[in-house]
Parts: structure tokens; C-alpha cells; sequence
């Protein structure tokens, strides 16, 4: 990975989904992006706000923002990678509901899934 693609000084953008929460929408797991801090949903969401993020910036890394989790994921390549750590903190909070927000989750969410 280049250090122009990975800045591990960079804080993610908030706790959830950065577009979803301007838009009132709801999440499964959350993405960060390397490059930019940008968190956006995953491909499972209803919005996949992650992979939006990757084909309309230059920004082609993700890791996830899950907590336990450190894997990084390269749109280019479709590869899996390692890599360092990230500011803090590195996921969301381990209290917070998946999916959620917990208020803004469908009764039906598990149909609404891609």
C-alpha cells in the first residue's frame, strides 16, 4: 500500500455512516475509508455509501470499522490487505447497535439487505 493511499494520522469522520446520517438512513457494518477517514456503510446496506465513496474519490482502500476487526480491502484490486493502525478510534462504538442506528432500523431490516 502507498502512503498516498493509507494516512494513518487521519480521524475517521464520525462514529456511523457519514452519508446515511445526513440522509436519515441505516447501516449494517461500517467501512472507513484509508485515505480520507470517510465512514460509509457496507455493500450489505441498503445505500453501500462505502463503495460510492471508493468509485466517485480517488480513495480506493477501505478497513473496517467494526470493532475486533483490522482487515483492509482494495477496490482495484479486490484484494484483502494488511496495514497499519488508524487514528483512533479504531471502530465504532462497541455499544452501538448493528445494524443502526437502532432508532432508524426497519422491523423488516434483514429483507432490506443486499
Amino acid at each position: 500500500m502507498t502512503e498516498q493511499l493509507v494516512r494513518p494520522e487521519v480521524p475517521p469522520s464520525g462514529t456511523g455512516c457519514a452519508d446515511c446520517e445526513e440522509s436519515g438512513g441505516w447501516w449494517l457494518h461500517l467501512r472507513r475509508c484509508a485515505t480520507c477517514g470517510h465512514i460509509g456503510c457496507c455493500d450489505n446496506s441498503p445505500s453501500q455509501h462505502a463503495t460510492k465513496h471508493a468509485t466517485t474519490s480517488t480513495h480506493k482502500i477501505i478497513r473496517s470499522y467494526e470493532p475486533g476487526e483490522d482487515w483492509y480491502y482494495d477496490y482495484t484490486t479486490g484484494d484483502f490487505l494488511e496495514g497499519p493502525p488508524l487514528a483512533d478510534p479504531q471502530s465504532h462504538p462497541a455499544d452501538q447497535s448493528v445494524p443502526g442506528p437502532a432508532d432508524r432500523v426497519p422491523a423488516d431490516w434483514q429483507l432490506k439487505l443486499n
